[in-house]
């Protein structure tokens, strides 16, 4: 996760150009493209993080009940397993149909009020669903170091000691253990990422040479 976030802002920042975006273009500018498989390669990808995601918080999960029952940890699997499914995934299901929703209710016939109401809540819907998915494009990558640096800083001792000290010297300001926390797992993440993302710019050449 903190790989896969750190590469996001490398290709942000510095790829704003490259062949991929320049093929997606192409596809896009193209009448024989088949853009219902470009969009299932999209969401292939999609399903691949959230896969990953899914994993990592119930690796958390699991870790703060680690020294209960077994009982009680099949209980907390199964009970985040229904949330994520339900919750998330149904939440997800929702915004990825924005788009379409807007349209069926902008395709809403008649004069009357409701119909009329319809018709601009089905504008406002298309109109602000490009803004909402960058937004939660943003909200994903800072997810993705939250919850990377969260594992790594709660499993290595001497990070984890020193997340205590940055929490415990903010406890005294409102809100300031919560902050601190997620300052210290957001600030691993990063490094642990730009590390990643380092010695796979490295690797790479050499392997793709080989």
């Amino acid at each position: 996760l903190c790989f896969e976030g750190f590469e996001k802002i490398v290709h942000k920042l510095f790829h704003k150009n490259d062949a991929h975006e320049a093929d997606i273009k192409a596809a896009l500018e193209n009448p024989k493209q088949d853009l219902v498989a470009l969009e299932k390669d999209k969401i292939k990808g999609a399903i691949r993080t959230d896969f990953i995601l899914s994993a990592e918080i119930i690796v958390i999960a699991l870790g703060t009940v680690a020294n209960e029952p077994i009982s009680k940890e099949i209980g907390v699997l199964v009970g985040i397993s229904v949330l994520m499914t339900v919750g998330v995934y149904g939440l997800v299901a929702l915004i990825v149909k924005l788009d379409d929703i807007g349209l069926f209710l902008m395709a809403r016939k008649g004069g009357s009020f409701i119909m009329q109401l319809l018709r601009k809540i089905g504008h406002g819907l298309l109109a602000g669903t490009p803004y909402l998915m960058r937004t939660l494009s943003v909200l994903g990558t800072a997810a993705m170091f939250l919850v990377g640096g969260s594992i790594i800083s709660h499993n290595i001792p001497f990070i984890h000691h020193i997340a205590e000290g940055m929490i415990a010297s903010m406890n005294s300001l409102p809100g300031g253990k919560l902050i601190a926390s997620l300052l210290v797992d957001g600030l691993v993440g990063l490094i642990v990422g730009a590390i990643c993302v380092a010695i796979y710019s490295i690797v790479k050449p050499l392997i793709a040479k080989k």
